[in-house]
């Protein structure tokens, strides 16, 4: 039953029962507690200088001209 709607709802009152009722609050604080808007968000001139280097460096080719 893994991977169904149904599998799904039972593993939740699994871990609802087995770690609380603020199971999924708890793991979604500490989510949102690791996430640190850093890398290219902190510094968008950067990611559009390093955007425009992959780009010319890439291997698919130019843009094709939709008709």
């Amino acid at each position: 039953m893994s991977g169904t709607k149904a599998g799904g709802m039972k593993a939740a009152a699994t871990n609802k029962a087995k770690y609380g009722k603020e199971f999924y609050a708890r793991i979604g604080k500490k989510g949102g507690q690791n996430g640190h808007t850093g890398g290219f968000a902190a510094n968008p001139a950067l990611a559009r200088v390093a955007g425009a280097k992959g780009g010319r460096i890439s291997r698919r080719g130019p843009a094709k001209k939709a008709a």
